[in-house]
């Protein structure tokens, strides 16, 4: 793990390289309902709507992004997601809590951020509350490659979820247009890292489909290990895990972004002269 004082984090195209982080994998320690396919990267929670509590295999590097995208919803519960940042070791608990909140949370070291479908971000320091309540201005992930959160700069594009269309969705739904997908809904991404301070403390930040909510914890120990927390608790029935790049956006994904400006919505991407698979993955990936 980097120094606190160093100022220069993963994904930051500026100052001297770094490593690129081992591929994020969840933890052989989870919930007694949750199972982890052979790759390690998708948790499922097989019965009931708790007991699914998952950790990060590793502790994560500062600015490291431990992200999940939604793959299987659950309809009958009442709840999201939740994430979160540990300094207990997985593998030193007698038993895996049943809920993050309030369980794990009670055992100490813990933070976690329960997600729901409105109101996920958080007010600044020195800003008025209504700004956590703002619309967010989603146009901005088709413009800006990177996400800056604090001393960090990470490319934006696999952050962001990307909805299957139907053939009118561009017309029934505002959202779809600007290709951003409710916090809670299927194939949407959500990730927690944590920002070193000079003080030796860090912020912890929850990111959903690209956008930073803010520090939604302040005063994590830096120094100690810190795994991330994934809840996949009542309507949230399965996740798995995304890698990310750290350092400079890819020429395809560069492409993609210029392709993405010069239409109105996706369908239009349809009618484009280009590659099938090219336009797959301008409109789905």
């Amino acid at each position: 793990m980097a120094a606190v004082s160093d100022p220069v984090g993963l994904g930051a195209p500026r100052g001297p390289a770094r490593p690129e982080p081992p591929p994020t994998r969840f933890h052989p320690v989870h919930g007694a309902n949750i199972r982890v396919d052979l790759s390690g990267t998708r948790a499922t929670r097989v019965e009931s709507f708790a007991h699914g509590v998952c950790f990060s295999r590793e502790p994560l590097a500062p600015g490291q992004v431990f992200l999940v995208e939604i793959e299987e919803k659950e309809l009958g519960w009442c709840g999201h997601l939740r994430l979160g940042l540990t300094a207990l070791d997985p593998a030193s608990l007698a038993a895996v809590p049943e809920f993050s909140l309030p369980d794990l949370v009670s055992l100490g070291h813990t933070w976690v951020f329960a997600i729901t479908r409105h109101h996920n971000r958080v007010p600044r320091e020195g800003r008025p509350e209504a700004e956590a309540l703002a619309p967010s201005r989603p146009p901005a992930l088709l413009v800006e490659p990177y996400l800056c959160i604090e001393q960090f700069r990470i490319p934006r594009d696999r952050l962001v979820g990307r909805s299957r269309p139907g053939l009118y969705s561009h017309l029934l739904d505002q959202l779809y247009e600007l290709n951003v997908l409710p916090p809670t809904a299927r194939r949407s991404r959500l990730g927690v890292l944590f920002c070193p301070r000079p003080d030796g403390t860090a912020d912890m930040h929850i990111v959903i489909n690209g956008e930073d909510m803010g520090p939604s914890a302040r005063g994590l120990p830096a120094a100690q290990p810190l795994y991330a927390v994934v809840d996949v608790f009542a309507s949230t029935k399965s996740v798995r895990l995304i890698q990310l790049e750290y350092g400079l956006p890819s020429l395809q994904t560069l492409c993609r972004l210029v392709i993405q400006r010069s239409v109105v919505h996706r369908l239009a991407i349809d009618g484009l002269h280009l590659p099938k698979e090219l336009k797959d993955f301008c409109k789905y990936e």
